[in-house]
Formats: structure tokens, C-alpha cells, sequence
């Protein structure tokens, strides 16, 4: 029986995917599920309760890379499982908190885990696939994780119907389901030579994150120029350029620098950082805008960007079976000019007046067709520009920059919102989205020039 699961690249893609699609749920799913999370704790404002996603995104950005080198080092199949149960158990002390920040300490935890299952399912991903079919895997991967990103909020709209509390225990099942299976149907891979991750470097990258969304969270509160922002821009500043000076000398650096000279790889991942801001501060806004500007409930806020996620799945599909004919430049540009002219629908058609059908659902179906455009596109760069053993610090340095565009986005829009929630500010926040949609499909456009690099099966070799 081990023998015929682990034969089954069918069941890998299945595996990996349920692992992904929980670790990218848990990015969203909170959002709709704030306005009873600071009913149950009150006095807490838009700033504070923005670290609940925040800190879990900070720590995913920063161990995200190291999380891809220790699995190449000591076993995707391992580490992924590790992942997978640090994610569970820290996803049953979440639904357990009894103060905001219990909850985010213990979301930094559930980051760990989820940074742990990211980088090895791809990898895991990759290794079970022939090149050939490669491209078809990674856009049904891409598909789950695009999906259970946008479904964040209609799952969690109803899952907030019983308790906040349930949109962490939703995860106890299918964490448990995946690891009693995943040792049956995952095969090991590992690639000896890689050395010990630069763990200094890691910290450097938290740091300098973690310093950056600060300074912009409580830059409204406290003014640009308080000692504070100033500080945590500085802190900031000395831990990124920390984090490249390692990477630059390190053997097993956080930061991949020798891929990232494959012009490809640092395009995808200047993509990757674009559009995963567009995309977290849509997601972010959206939910307040349905709440707060048209009085929906949490569970019909949730429900109704449900259409979003059935475009993303059905673009990502067909992405995934004729996408390999263009390449990803083009469809990362065509991606971000569907997403921009969906939110400009929003710019131009929503006000106070509650009208959904006409005004917010037109841009639903544009976003979410971009969002199937672009995401597997970028994630799929890695396996025809890679050797093998460097699939899992590629996909770490893809996920890296989806993890830093997101908390950029979300503490971008709390700037732009600047403490008000009425639609001047949410019109505000869509002309942000629109700016980094076109700055995204300009970055496809720039990699469609590098066509004639990926097009090919064989990765193309990367010096040491």
C-alpha cells in the first residue's frame, strides 16, 4: 500500500495542496472575523488588531527562506510534516487565547509552521512530477493556495457565525488527516551538501520586516516624525542590510542572492512582492468596506466575495494547462491589468449606496481572474530556472516576497486609511491597489522579455 501512494503524483499534488491551502487560509481568514475578535476584547484599535495578521506574516516572511534550506538539508518530506504539526497545535492554542496578545504570540507560532509546509510542498511538489507536467501541477498548487487565500473571508464569514474562535479550529481535522497520510504518500528528498541555514540572517530578516510594518502601523497614531517611527525606520534599515550582508558571505545564506542573479528569478519575485500588496490590502479593505461603509453582516461580507475565488480557480486551471505555450510574462501582464481594471470598476461604481451585483461583482470576477493569472505564473518560475537542488530555496525566495508584499499591503492600507473608515479612505486604498496592479503588469511585461530563458524544460544552471 506505501508503495502504490508514494507511486501516485496525483495524491502528492493532493497532499500538499490541503497543507497549502491551510497555511494561505490562515493568512485571510482572520480578517473577517476582527470586528468579534475586538467585540471579545475591547479596546483594541485597527493598529493593534492588525498584528493578529501581521505577526504571523512577519515571522512566515522572515523563516520562509531558512525553513527551505533545512529541508533541503535534512528532508522535504520531514520537515513538511514537522510543519504541518506545528501548525495544528499552534492553531488549537489560537482558538484558545485569552487576550490579543496571546493570540498573536501564538499566530507567530502557527507562521512557523506554515512557513515550514510552504517551501517543502512545492518542493515535494516538483520532485514527484516529470518536467513535462510540472507546469500543469504547479498551477493546480497555485490554484489552492490562491483560492483558500480569497475564500478567507466567506469561509470565515460563516465560521465567525458560531466563534471567532472556530476559524482556528477548522484547521484540527485536516492538519490530523495530513499528517496520518503524508508519511504514506510523500517520498523523501533531500540534498546532503547543503550546510545549516544562516539562523543571524533569519533574524536580520525579521528584524528589519517586523521594524518596517511598525514604524508604518503607528506612524497615523503617532506622527511620521515621533522617535518611534523614526526608530523602527532605523532598526528596520540595519536589519535588512544585515540580513544581505550575511547572505553575501554566508555558505547557506536566508536570502538566495546567487539565484537571484538569474534575471527571471528577481523579476518573479518584484512581482511576487507588487502584487501580493494589491492583493492583501484588496482582500483587507474589502471586508472592512462591506462591514463598515454598507452595514453587512460578517456572514454576508464573507459570502459575498465568494465569486472572487471561483474565477481564481477556473483561470488557474487553464493557466496551468495552455499557459506553458506564452510563458509567464505575458500572463503576469494581462494578470495585473485585469486585477487594476477590476478595482478601478470599484473606484469609479461603489459609494454608501449598497449595490452588489452592479457595482462590487464585476470587480470580483476581474480580480480574481488576475489573481488565477498571475500567481501560478510566478510560482512555476522556479522549476524552469532551477536546478533541483535549488527548488527549495527558490520557492522560499518566491514565498519570502508573497510574504513581505502582503504585510506591506496591509500596513500600507492602514497608512492610506490613516484611522478613518469612511469611502474617501477606501477610495484612497483602491487607488493604491490600482497603482501596484499596473507596476505588477508592467514587471510581466519586463518578463516577457526574458522569455526565451524559461521556456525550455531543462533549469538552466546556477553557479555556486
Amino acid at each position: 500500500m506505501t508503495r502504490k501512494l508514494a507511486d501516485r503524483p496525483g495524491m502528492v499534488l493532493l497532499l500538499v495542496s490541503v497543507a497549502t491551502f491551510l497555511a494561505s487560509l490562515d493568512l485571510f481568514i482572520v480578517n473577517i472575523a476582527f470586528p468579534d475578535i475586538r467585540l471579545a476584547f475591547p479596546g483594541s484599535d485597527l493598529a493593534t488588531m492588525s498584528w493578529i495578521l501581521n505577526g504571523y506574516t512577519v515571522m512566515f516572511a522572515a523563516f520562509l527562506a531558512p525553513a527551505g534550506r533545512l529541508a533541503d538539508r535534512y528532508g522535504r518530506r520531514r520537515l513538511f510534516l514537522i510543519g504541518v504539526a506545528i501548525f495544528t497545535a499552534a492553531s488549537v492554542a489560537c482558538a484558545a487565547a485569552g487576550s490579543i496578545p496571546m493570540l498573536v504570540a501564538f499566530r507567530v507560532l502557527q507562521a512557523i509552521g506554515a512557513a515550514l509546509v510552504m517551501p517543502t510542498s512545492l518542493a515535494l511538489l516538483l520532485t514527484a512530477f516529470p518536467a513535462a507536467k510540472r507546469s500543469a501541477a504547479v498551477g493546480a498548487w497555485s490554484a489552492v493556495g490562491a483560492m483558500a487565500a480569497a475564500l478567507g473571508p466567506p469561509v470565515g464569514g460563516l465560521l465567525v457565525e458560531a466563534s471567532w474562535r472556530w476559524v482556528f479550529l477548522v484547521n484540527l481535522p485536516i492538519g490530523l488527516l495530513a499528517l496520518v497520510f503524508g508519511p504514506f504518500v510523500l517520498r523523501e528528498s533531500k540534498d546532503a551538501t547543503t550546510g545549516v541555514p544562516d539562523l543571524l540572517g533569519a533574524a536580520g530578516l525579521l528584524v528589519g520586516v517586523g521594524a518596517l510594518t511598525y514604524s508604518l502601523v503607528e506612524a497615523p497614531d503617532d506622527g511620521w516624525g515621533s522617535v518611534g517611527v523614526l526608530g523602527g525606520f532605523v532598526v528596520s534599515a540595519a536589519g535588512l542590510v544585515w540580513a544581505v550582508y550575511r547572505a553575501s558571505r554566508h555558505p547557506v545564506p536566508v536570502l538566495d542572492l546567487v539565484s537571484l542573479k538569474v534575471p527571471t528569478l528577481w523579476l518573479a519575485c518584484l512581482g511576487m512582492i507588487l502584487f501580493s500588496a494589491g492583493f492583501a490590502a484588496m482582500v483587507f479593505g474589502n471586508v472592512l468596506f462591506l462591514t463598515g461603509v454598507w452595514g453587512n453582516s460578517i456572514l454576508v461580507a464573507g459570502l459575498s466575495q465568494s465569486p472572487g475565488p471561483l474565477a481564481v480557480v477556473v483561470t488557474s486551471i487553464l493557466v496551468g494547462k495552455w499557459g506553458h505555450r506564452v510563458g509567464p510574462g505575458p500572463k503576469v501582464a494581462l494578470g495585473g491589468l485585469s486585477f487594476g481594471l477590476g478595482t478601478t470598476l470599484w473606484l469609479i461604481n461603489l459609494d454608501a449606496t449598497p449595490d452588489y451585483f452592479a457595482g462590487m461583482l464585476p470587480g470580483q470576477m476581474l480580480t480574481g481572474i488576475g489573481v488565477g493569472l498571475i500567481l501560478p505564473s510566478l510560482s512555476a518560475v522556479v522549476g524552469t530556472v532551477l536546478p533541483p537542488d535549488r527548488w527549495g530555496a527558490g520557492s522560499s525566495m518566491i514565498n519570502t516576497s508573497r510574504q513581505i508584499g502582503m504585510v506591506l499591503g496591509t500596513a500600507i492600507l492602514v497608512v492610506v486609511y490613516g484611522g478613518a473608515q469612511d469611502l474617501t479612505a477606501f477610495r484612497h486604498g483602491w487607488v493604491f491597489i490600482v497603482i501596484v496592479a499596473l507596476a505588477t503588469a508592467l514587471t510581466g511585461a519586463l518578463l516577457a522579455t526574458r522569455r526565451n530563458a524559461i521556456d525550455h524544460h531543462q533549469p538552466v544552471a546556477v553557479a555556486a
